[in-house]
């Protein structure tokens, strides 16, 4: 837990640069180089299949705060929430073999796991929630990925700074069995400001890979062209793509 807050506190100080750096071509060349050598490390640390920390019940944070958009104001959000999302659904798209489209009494239907976890934000906060939901790994597996996709995108419902949020992550965190579609948090249905009705845990990295407003999971083979091209929200205005903790 202290490596964790540790790590988590140096890469936000590193981010705090990021935007004016990557101002320039040399100084974007610099960040993803450092990006490069980051994701190296850590996944020379940590095996593909290492856990992230989890803890017990007695460890729970009293308060779960939001942040970034905690309440969608864009498009038809609040007719789903005002409808209590009954017509919410989740679609898994790309390349896969068979796309998907879920409900969230179809997700709640799946094999769920609950896991005890920190989520460190990069701007210094931390708090310890359970999340309950299906695996990612086995949506994918449902889907029937093919050979060519290489990253998962996460299309969000909500809109920040004029653009439509989303994330990614690779095949290995994909993958990963603490990589879940959470649609509870400390055993009730999730908050509006945590991401109701589903919010990705990506349990091995920063906070801001754990996109909200779920909507749809593509499955592509590159980032050109989505977005910024840098495979996130805040990747496109500067942060590293890769948030490994």
């Amino acid at each position: 837990m202290r490596r964790r807050g540790f790590l988590a506190a140096g890469f936000a100080g590193f981010l705090a640069g990021c935007d004016r750096i990557a101002q320039s071509a040399r100084g974007g060349d610099l960040l993803r180089a450092a990006e490069g050598w980051h994701k190296t490390a850590q996944r020379a640390l940590n095996p593909p299949g290492a856990l992230a920390p989890e803890f017990t019940r007695a460890d729970i944070s009293p308060f779960f705060r939001g942040n970034g958009t905690i309440n969608p104001t864009n498009g038809d959000y609040q007719a789903h929430l005002a409808a209590g999302f009954a017509d919410w659904r989740l679609r898994v798209t790309g390349l896969v073999e068979r796309p998907l489209e879920l409900s969230l009494a179809e997700l709640r239907a799946l094999p769920q796991r609950t896991q005890i976890t920190r989520h460190d934000c990069v701007e210094g906060w931390s708090a310890i929630g359970e999340w309950t939901g299906p695996q990612l790994a086995a949506l994918l597996d449902a889907a029937g990925v093919l050979p060519a996709a290489r990253f998962a995108v996460f299309r969000c419902a909500d809109e920040l700074d004029g653009a439509m949020y989303y994330e990614s992550v690779d095949l290995v965190d994909a993958r990963h069995p603490q990589t879940i579609v959470a649609h509870s948090l400390n055993g009730a249905p999730l908050p509006v400001r945590n991401g109701a009705p589903l919010r990705m845990r990506i349990e091995r990295q920063l906070g801001y890979k754990h996109a909200k407003y779920l909507t749809g999971i593509e499955m592509v083979s590159s980032l050109d062209g989505i977005g910024g091209g840098r495979g996130g929200h805040w990747e496109d205005r500067g942060y590293q793509w890769y948030a490994g903790i």
